[in-house]
């Protein structure tokens, strides 16, 4: 092959007594994507560090088309053509979008800023980023899809080389996703070399030229982007896909919840949200039920609407929650029917960010830990001592602000603030999004204790091998309808015929 565009030689990196990395190899060609993997504490967050300029290295040699470097600044790695775009993207909601692309190096005639030349400009790095988008809009009014890649047009007015992005569809929808892999397409038929972190193996085979796996500060190994899930997971764990799943549920007990040709109507008609039309499922005490279906299908629109999140309406149908008719329709009335709910998107909905791990927690149990209407010191501890415990949240630091602990672990406090209010049927979306392999089976661990303990879970997942391995049965929807329901064991690729249709259209 060509001389690679970067490549990093027996990197070592210590902090203190912990060897974050012992000797890394890495190189990286002129347009290629080549893919990061690795759980949290694997390394990966501190070889990007080096190669962006943000951490020096103990050991090791850096050559960048050649050439032996070394960054002693972001600032340095930047000027050399190396951009990252961190999953928290460094920009300014305030800000207008050509604003944001020409932050800190500004347009200017006569020593004023030049709006009108940085529109222009702008218009054309988001041209080439593959975005329809006016300069002059705020940030703040983007969708994160439209944010990422608006950050990607920022890394082009640098005139990036080598572009590494950190987890970029963790918050995207699957049609933002597949407009950025087509945006990363484009920048890699230019040559620029492409560094792409994720946890989501699903992505791999649909970006990556290559494939590189690290684990405990060791590169274990490298794969072709077609491998099978089941050989990535097994160099990221080290042990096999199947193993990361709980045995299931041996009984299940009553119903908890049964809809029979239920339909909701929302109170105010939105574009683009599939409101579940005829929807017949159940789910037992015990049980862990899945929902399949593809983008549109109406998965998250069924548990939003059962929990009355962000959409208010009636249902009409039979809707019987523990044996009895449900008037559901709002979260009051869905906590009052002992249902819990964790949205697909733990960030902008489901935490407080700048607040602490102990007070996300308490937020559903308010009034235990608040008699007389003031906060006891004592009963919030102990819900939290507790719920860390319970759910192994690391670190164990009630004080530690929610935004700066991985993704896993964020989700964990998803999940213990929901179960603190002790619901007896839980609903799931994306539980696993954004989290690594190990995180995700202990989360599937989780799931299982909490079905054990007589829990009803309803889950739905993008992700087929995860409802496969984890549910006692699966219901597939498409266009608002439960099409079909299947038990434990069934096939990829019963799932995908049914999701798409077809077995309606036969």
């Amino acid at each position: 092959m060509a001389q690679p565009l970067l490549a990093l030689s027996a990197i070592e990196k210590r902090y203190g007594g912990v060897r974050a990395l012992r000797g890394v190899d890495f190189t990286l060609h002129a347009g290629e994507s080549h893919v990061l993997l690795g759980e949290n504490g694997a390394g990966k967050s501190t070889l990007m560090g080096i190669i962006s300029g943000a951490v020096q290295p103990d050991h090791g040699r850096m050559t960048l088309a050649g050439e032996t470097v070394k960054f002693l600044t972001p600032r340095d790695a930047h000027a050399a053509g190396i951009v990252m775009i961190p999953q928290e993207l460094d920009l300014v909601p305030g800000l207008d979008i050509a604003a944001n692309l020409f932050l800190g190096h500004e347009i200017t005639r006569l020593g004023v800023m030049s709006r009108t030349e940085m529109a222009r400009r702008a218009h054309d790095l988001l041209h080439r980023a593959g975005v329809r988008l006016d300069p002059k809009l705020l940030v703040s009014s983007l969708r994160m899809g439209e944010r990422q890649l608006v950050a990607i047009a920022k890394a082009l007015a640098a005139e990036a080389r080598i572009l590494i992005l950190d987890e970029p569809t963790a918050a995207l929808s699957a049609a933002e996703a597949e407009h950025l892999f087509e945006t990363v397409r484009q920048l890699k038929a230019r040559g620029v070399g492409i560094i792409y972190i994720s946890h989501r193996l699903e992505e791999v085979p649909l970006i990556g030229d290559r494939v590189t796996v690290m684990r405990d500060g060791l590169v274990v190994g490298e794969a072709r982007p077609d491998a099978p899930q089941a050989d990535l997971v097994r160099m990221l764990v080290g042990k096999s896909f199947q193993d990361l799943f709980p045995p299931r549920a041996a009984q299940i007990g009553r119903p908890l919840l049964a809809l029979d040709h239920a339909r909701f109507v929302p109170a105010v008609e939105r574009a683009g949200w599939q409101a579940p039309r005829d929807v017949s499922l159940t789910v037992h005490e015990g049980e862990v039920v899945g929902l399949a279906g593809l983008m549109g299908a109406g998965r998250t629109e069924l548990l939003s609407a059962l929990y009355g999140f962000e959409v208010r309406g009636r249902w009409q149908g039979s809707v019987l929650v523990d044996g009895k008719a449900a008037a559901l329709g709002s979260i009051a009335a869905a906590r009052r029917a002992g249902i819990g709910y964790v949205t697909d998107d733990r960030r902008s909905t489901g935490l407080v960010l700048g607040q602490s791990v102990a007070r996300n927690i308490v937020m559903s149990t308010l009034a235990r830990i608040t008699p007389w209407g003031f906060v006891s010191a004592a009963r919030e501890q102990a819900e939290v001592s507790d719920a860390l415990n319970r759910f192994d949240v690391r670190p164990r630091l009630p004080s530690a602000r929610v935004i700066n602990l991985s993704g896993g672990n964020q989700q964990k406090v998803v999940f213990a603030k929901e179960l603190l209010g002790s619901p007896r049927l839980l609903l799931l979306d994306e539980p696993t999004r954004g989290v690594d392999v190990g995180a995700k089976a202990e989360i599937y661990r989780q799931l299982r204790d909490l079905a054990a303990s007589g829990l009803g879970v309803l889950v739905a997942s993008s992700e087929l091998p995860e409802l496969i391995g984890l549910c006692d049965r699966i219901v597939v929807m498409h266009g608002g309808v439960t099409v079909a329901s299947f038990p434990a064991g069934v096939s990829e690729e019963t799932l995908r015929h049914h999701s798409l249709g077809e077995a309606l259209v036969a």
